[in-house]
Parts: structure tokens; sequence; C-alpha cells
């Protein structure tokens, strides 16, 4: 299997929700939600990309760095990179429902897993959502971290309650996903939380507790206030809220703020190993990687989601020995181009 049969295969099966585009950046699919694409005129999802695109690596050959260290712990669990599978969810109605939920996540998961990392599972207006990525969660005993939507207080107690029960190694909130279209079309109340909300939330489970979707320097300082272990900066890939900026033009506020005091991801326009190192230079502990991965599972299954992943932890790899960075967990800023 190579990335060409993963993304010709991938095109067939997406077909009408997501055109598998030479470039994924958001201008065919603008407005497509439900679909793959960015909310309204699709902004959002397109300065992800622009952020990331502005970002430049100063080359350096010159340098003692031959064997680039990967590898990245979470929680314990020592991983083969810094990268992640973020949060995907509607199988029916995103991508076209030739994969039910659960063949989809199980694909993903399972992609995660043979490439030596982790996926995040999300949540939905189906139930099958949630409860597919549990079941994968239990098939997999911590490797997989279950993200929940800013449902009403004593549902995601609820939701917290399984996800301790099914062995996942992490959880959290997308709290991005108070204004999802596609959970208000099927009758699903979500919305904002208090910082005490968030603090009942999170005081309710014995897990690490994720906050996705952190934008400002200042909500990220009350996450970690409120107890969250790790944040995600993050526009929920451009998918709630039109004219965002990108996550990685807000992403070095945060660090300024947060660093240190939790671990702090991105997601938002990730396509190659270069735009990690990007990320990690600009103060992120680990990336979150979405649509591409979508393309691997309907393209190849878990064989897909594998190839993918492992095609962008080659790419890292690349970029780290041509920027003289010697290991994940300590990228400096100066190989960044004005920095």
């Amino acid at each position: 299997m190579d990335m060409k049969t993963v993304r010709e295969q991938a095109r067939e099966q997406l077909k009408g929700f997501c055109r598998v585009c030479p470039v994924c950046d958001g201008r065919a699919c603008a407005g497509e939600v439900p679909g793959m694409g960015g909310v309204g005129t699709g902004s959002a999802f397109k300065a992800n990309m622009e952020a990331l695109a502005r970002v430049r690596l100063n080359m350096r050959t010159i340098h003692d760095v031959k064997e680039p260290d990967l590898t990245w712990t979470l929680w314990g669990k020592k991983l083969s990179m810094p990268i992640l599978v973020a949060p995907i969810t509607g199988s029916s109605y995103n991508m076209g429902g030739k994969m039910t939920e659960e063949e989809f996540i199980a694909e993903m998961v399972a992609g995660a897993i043979n490439a030596g990392t982790l996926c995040m599972t999300g949540d939905g207006a189906d139930p099958r959502m949630f409860d597919s990525g549990l079941k994968a969660g239990a098939e997999h005993k911590g490797g997989t971290i279950a993200i929940i939507k800013p449902r009403a207080q004593d549902v995601v107690a609820s939701h917290l309650r399984a996800a301790e029960k099914a062995g996942v190694l992490a959880t959290g909130m997308d709290i991005d996903g108070a204004g999802l279209v596609t959970m208000a079309m099927k009758g699903q109340p979500v919305g904002p939380k208090t910082f005490s909300e968030m603090q009942a939330v999170i005081s309710t489970t014995k897990l690490p507790f994720i906050v996705k979707g952190v934008m400002t320097a200042d909500e990220a300082d009350e996450a970690v206030r409120a107890g969250a272990g790790a944040i995600v900066v993050s526009n929920h890939g451009g998918r709630v809220l039109d004219f965002t900026p990108g996550a990685a033009d807000v992403l070095p506020a945060v660090v300024e703020r947060v660093k240190g005091k939790a671990i702090i991801f991105v997601d938002g326009g990730v396509r190659s190993g270069a735009d990690v190192l990007k990320l990690l230079a600009l103060g992120a502990d680990a990336v979150l990687v979405g649509r591409p991965l979508v393309i691997g599972a309907f393209g190849g299954g878990r064989e897909g989601v594998a190839l993918c992943l492992n095609q962008l932890k080659g790419e890292l790899l690349q970029a780290m020995l041509l920027t003289g960075t010697a290991d994940v967990k300590n990228v400096p800023s100066s190989i960044l181009y004005g920095r």
C-alpha cells in the first residue's frame, strides 16, 4: 500500500463529502458543514493553513545531530512521535457513511497504535459516536483518550464514568463544540461552561483531563486553574466559528502564559512533518492531526492511517536533521526564521 493508492481509494469512498484535494486547504469545501469543510466562508479553516505557512525554518546542516529522538511520553505512555490522532466523529453525515461510526473509529485507533501513538476519540449527536470510541478504547486499554462535548453537567459526568470504566488513558472536553452546527441540527444541548462548571467537571474524574478548543491566553490560564492537565490550542478545524485566527498564530501567547503548567497540544492545518516541527518550535508539546487521517482510514483502513502517521514521522525526522534539532522534547525557537 502507498499514499497514491490510499488517496485514490479515499476519493472514491468519500465522494460528495471530501474531494481529497492535492492540497487540503479548505477552499473547495468552504461552508460544507456537515461535510469536511470549514463553517461559513471557510476562513477559519484556511487561517490554520495560512498561519503555518508563514512560519519558516532555518536550514542548518553543519552540526552533530545524527539520530534525532522522536519519542515522547504522555502520562506514562511512551509514544513513537509527538503526533496524536485528533478526535473525529460523524462518519455518516460528514464523510458519506461508506464506513460505520464503529468501523471508522476502530480503524483510526488501530492505525494509531500500529504507528506507535494514540488516538483521541470523539463525541457527537448520535450516541453511537461516543460509544464506538469507548468500545475501541476498551479493546486497547490505555490506547485512547475520550473527548466529550460540552453537554449538560450530569451527562458529562455520566460520560466520564463510562470512559473510566473503558480504561482510557485520559479524557477531556472539546469546549469549542459549544456551537457545533451538526449538534444543533440533531437537537443536542451543548453550550459554553463557566469556570466553576469546568472545575466541577474536572473534579468528577481521576483521569488526566484535557480542555480542547482554547484560542486565547486567558482561557488557557482558566483551563489550567480549573484543573486541566492539558489543553489543545484549536479552532475546531474552522468548523464552529468563522473568521477565527489560525492555531499557530495564537499558540505563542498561550505558551507564554501556561508553558510548564500543563501539556500544550495544538490542532489545525498540520499536513507535514515540517508543520509538526514548526509547532513544536513555537512551544507546543505535541500536535493533533485530523483530516489527513480520515483520508487514510477511508483509503486504506488501519494500514492507511498508520501509513499517513509514519509518513508524518519520516518527514519530521528529516526536518529535524535539516535544522539540527536533536530531540522533540526540546525544540528551540531558534530553528525558526526571524525568531
